[in-house]
């Protein structure tokens, strides 16, 4: 009978211990399973953190390039006159990218404007620092709604239409003028960097609000 029980007694703690034993792996194995998973998600965080600075850096590398790179086809044009006057004012290009203006600009915190402005409140707003995007009836829908999206999203620029002007489609900045091809030229994106709020503003940081509108 003693041995009986004692036997059982042995075969319970051995299954007890055989319990306890394979509790212990399943506990090693899952800690293995957290730790690796979290090493994992480390290692994906750590890589996507690297991803975004090295993309931060490549940007800020491009914007720094379209900054110092000149604009090909661009005409530039210096001394420029900046006295207010309330008359007409013939300007020797076209659209003006600069000269005597009227003392009020025109809104330039992202305005487009269907129908053509003054061109002397559109010079004061040159000064400030805008990229002024002009259009004549030749130009396409399709590269005028592109181009209207990019003024809408861009603080201090604006567009209108300019009937007379050579070409279809040209950017303006105090002094600086480019004819584009279409809304998909690269130098659309660099005049834009370049210019708006640019080296060139005469009055950095002066209101494109607070002015006239259409």
């Amino acid at each position: 009978m003693a041995n009986a029980k004692q036997q059982n007694s042995a075969a319970r703690r051995a299954k007890l211990e055989e319990a306890r034993r394979k509790e212990r792996a399943r506990e090693r194995r899952n800690r293995i399973i957290t730790i690796t998973a979290s090493v994992a998600v480390v290692g994906a965080l750590a890589a996507g953190a690297a991803y975004l600075m090295s993309a931060a850096d490549d940007k800020d590398k491009a914007g720094a390039q379209a900054k110092s790179s000149p604009v090909t086809g661009e005409r530039t044009w210096d001394k420029l006159t900046q006295n207010h006057v309330e008359k007409k004012v013939d300007y020797p290009m076209n659209p003006p990218v600069g000269g005597d203006h009227n003392p009020v600009w025109m809104n330039c915190d992202a305005d487009v404007y269907s129908k053509a402005i003054p061109k002397e409140n559109a010079v004061h707003s040159l000064e400030h620092g805008a990229v002024w995007v002009t259009y004549s009836s030749k130009a396409k829908k399709a590269d005028l709604d592109k181009l209207r999206e990019r003024v809408e999203s861009t603080p201090y620029s604006l567009m209108s239409p300019v009937e007379d002007q050579a070409e279809p489609l040209m950017l303006s900045a105090w002094g600086k003028q480019v004819t584009v091809k279409d809304s998909a030229d690269s130098r659309v994106e660099q005049f834009f960097t370049k210019y708006v709020q640019g080296p060139q503003t005469p009055e950095p940081g002066a209101a494109c609000t607070g002015g006239i509108a259409q």
